[in-house]
């Protein structure tokens, strides 16, 4: 196993945000996590980055004290846009971890940028500043990042928010790509309908798991009515019907 989550409890203040999480997620997988606004997706992600200490229980892995082993890609909305830096530099902060004390670029962190670049396609647009992409090359762009960081797990919160279908396409080919080279890929998304077809597992998280396992076996209507049952509107389960007993809804944006 590349990621063990085991038993992870995150406290607020007095919110409880995750309650006895655990997780077991395996190398050269892409692996779903679906829950609601407030269940505690982006807590999970950020105590799996190390950007959150867990009130009590521990993420393992096999790279945990390589630097740069995990790789966030965040939400749009997370990103300033406006900032004057460029698709390049943005990727080359991938390798900030494996730099020096004065964070001198050397002949292979830019190395690493451009193969980074190239495999991501976007090479053309490397000098770019960031606010002037499309919705999906602002995502290429931090998974690059992540490639360049040659990190072993890959968490990705809604990559496909704000992408069109082609986009969508691309994003998945590269995440598939990611998973066959044999990194742990972790993302989440409100597009219930695309998980069985992407993911080789999913979680269903409402502030604690509700179920794990192969998308086919436990996204039924009864695991999806417990893992959007809290008050609010719930994801959009259009075109898991035949998978779920036709359970409908709205998407919640996260």
């Amino acid at each position: 196993m590349s990621l063990e989550v085991r038993d992870v409890t995150v406290d607020y203040g007095s919110v409880r945000a995750l309650q006895n999480v655990s997780l077991s997620l395996a190398d050269g997988q892409i692996h779903g996590l679906i829950g609601m606004n407030g269940s505690g997706k982006s807590t999970l992600f950020n105590t799996i980055a190390g950007l959150i200490r867990p009130t009590t229980g521990t993420v393992n892995s096999a790279t945990r004290h390589k630097p740069g082993s995990v790789a966030y890609v965040p939400q749009s909305e997370k990103v300033d846009w406006t900032f004057p830096i460029s698709v390049r530099d943005v990727v080359l902060t991938g390798r900030y971890g494996h730099m020096g004390l004065l964070k001198r670029p050397r002949t292979t962190d830019r190395d690493a940028v451009a193969d980074a670049l190239e495999r991501t396609d976007l090479t053309e647009l490397a000098d770019r500043q960031i606010g002037q992409l499309s919705g999906g090359q602002k995502k290429r762009t931090f998974v690059a990042r992540g490639l360049a960081q040659d990190a072993d797990t890959i968490l990705l919160d809604e990559p496909f928010a704000g992408v069109d279908t082609v986009s969508q396409a691309t994003i998945s080919e590269l995440l598939r790509s990611l998973a066959d080279d044999g990194r742990c890929v972790l993302i989440s998304t409100h597009d219930l309908a695309s998980v069985p077809q992407l993911c080789d597992t999913v979680t269903m998280l409402q502030r604690r798991v509700i179920a794990h396992g192969v998308p086919e076996e436990v996204m039924t209507t009864e695991n999806l009515m417990a893992t959007f049952s809290h008050p609010g509107t719930p994801a959009d389960t259009t075109g898991m019907e035949e998978d779920t007993g036709g359970s409908e809804g709205t998407e919640d944006a996260d």
